[in-house]
């Protein structure tokens, strides 16, 4: 840009240039006007000009706000319903088994830490050092033992137990009193309890737990009712209780998964069950034990669970 001067002497005007910090003063008062009719357009352009993507955030939220009443009265019925059927389940248990209704998963809530940020790093290290010495040695153990089940299988002395589950299809659900002091139903008083109960509808199939001879059968209308027992090799014997419709006879060589009777209401018993139980050499085992090779881990951990957290027997 020129610039002039007058000369009151000569009576004449003097054109002069800017030197360069003139001109690098006027690049910047140019860029500043550049960039503020940038925004001011950028400003006009969104306010007036409007995308489609927009308009499509805009219809959705306009439908959310009319829909969020509605699934808030939605969501107040399904919690009201929740809570009922939760009373009612833990009336239910309270009436049968005198203790409060598990959860749908008892393992799942099992943590050690909670859900905070306020612990050192240190410590997180320090417990998960331990904690992997600990599975480690729990490792070892559980290799070596099953070594020396791996060698007792293979021995000639020796067979498998019955390993298989007395009814078709048994979830977790299914599994009730296990054995040791349970209450009894009817005497109301802690009583000991040499077995298993597997709620189950009246009628449905019981299958002999593994290959065997049945060597006894029990017809009474007290106790345990209808009893099948059947002889394993290796010494196990296993006693199926509360039958009805028992479709075998003492003597007779069953298969592992053979029908031998029907869940039942005989004996003294406070609502149609089967209960089974584990022996050898006349010494009662915990049968729960007995199921692992037929559920995945997750069902048979709440098995165990389940059957030595409820007090409550069903005979």
């Amino acid at each position: 840009m020129a610039r002039y001067s007058y000369d009151r002497g000569r009576f004449d005007f003097e054109q002069r240039r800017p030197g360069f910090w003139g001109y690098v003063g006027i690049f910047f008062k140019y860029l500043a006007l550049s960039v503020m009719l940038a925004i001011v357009y950028y400003v006009i352009f969104a306010l007036v000009v409007q995308r489609d993507s927009d308009r499509k955030i805009a219809r959705e939220n306009r439908m959310y706000e009319k829909l969020y009443p509605e699934m808030q009265e939605r969501e107040a019925l399904v919690s009201d319903v929740i809570e009922a059927l939760q009373a009612r389940d833990n009336r239910i248990y309270k009436e049968i088994f005198n203790a409060e209704a598990p959860a749908m998963d008892p393992m799942r809530n099992l943590e050690y830490f909670a859900s905070s940020d306020t612990l050192p790093d240190a410590d997180y290290v320090h417990y998960a050092g331990a904690k992997a010495t600990r599975l480690e040695e729990k490792a070892a153990r559980v290799e070596a033992n099953l070594r020396r089940v791996m060698e007792v299988c293979t021995s000639s002395a020796d067979s498998l137990p019955p390993l298989s589950l007395p009814l078709q299809n048994v979830s977790y659900a299914q599994v009730a009193a296990g054995i040791g002091d349970k209450m009894h139903p009817f005497y109301k008083v802690s009583m000991p309890h040499s077995g298993l109960d597997l709620i189950a509808p009246q009628g449905d199939p019981v299958i002999a737990a593994g290959d065997g001879t049945v060597t006894n059968i029990i017809l009474s209308r007290k106790g345990l009712g209808n009893v099948v027992e059947i002889t394993h090799k290796g010494g196990y014997m296993t006693r199926y209780c509360h039958l009805s419709d028992i479709e075998v006879h003492k003597g007779q060589r069953v298969r592992c998964g053979q029908k031998i009777a029907q869940v039942g209401i005989s004996g003294t018993l406070f609502a149609p069950h089967l209960h089974y139980e584990v022996l050898r050499r006349t010494v009662t085992l915990d049968p729960v034990n007995y199921f692992f090779a037929s559920v995945t881990p997750d069902v048979y951990t709440n098995m165990l669970y389940l059957s030595s957290n409820t007090g409550q027997s069903l005979d």
